[in-house]
């Protein structure tokens, strides 16, 4: 029996990503209630965590665009953002974390 080979990278920030894009789907139907609080959790930490993988890629591009999702979505300092440019800017930021999940690859260490 062959043994199975040894992956050549993962994809850390694919799930957070994807996750993270999900959130900010169900947030169109939250965008003017109180529950969009929670959204802006979901947003803000999984946009961390992506820039967290991409920091331990040495993908240092992927930073700005994930930071600028984690403060503006930030639930501690709330930016209060209305009408169809903030619906857009739920749709450009869920594919830059969709984007960002895909991309972000990590060769696995030789242990």
């Amino acid at each position: 029996m062959a043994t199975p080979a040894s992956a050549e990278f993962t994809r850390p920030a694919l799930a957070p990503g994807i996750l993270g894009a999900l959130v900010l789907f169900a947030g169109l139907a939250l965008l003017d209630s109180d529950g969009y609080l929670f959204i802006r959790f979901g947003v803000c930490i999984l946009a961390v965590i992506c820039a967290v993988f991409a920091a331990q890629a040495r993908q240092w591009w992927w930073l700005v665009p994930l930071a600028a999702i984690a403060v503006v979505w930030n639930p501690a300092w709330v930016l209060e953002l209305h009408g169809q440019g903030w619906v857009a800017g739920q749709f450009i930021a869920a594919i830059v974390m969709i984007a960002s999940g895909v991309l972000i690859k990590v060769r696995p260490s030789a242990s």
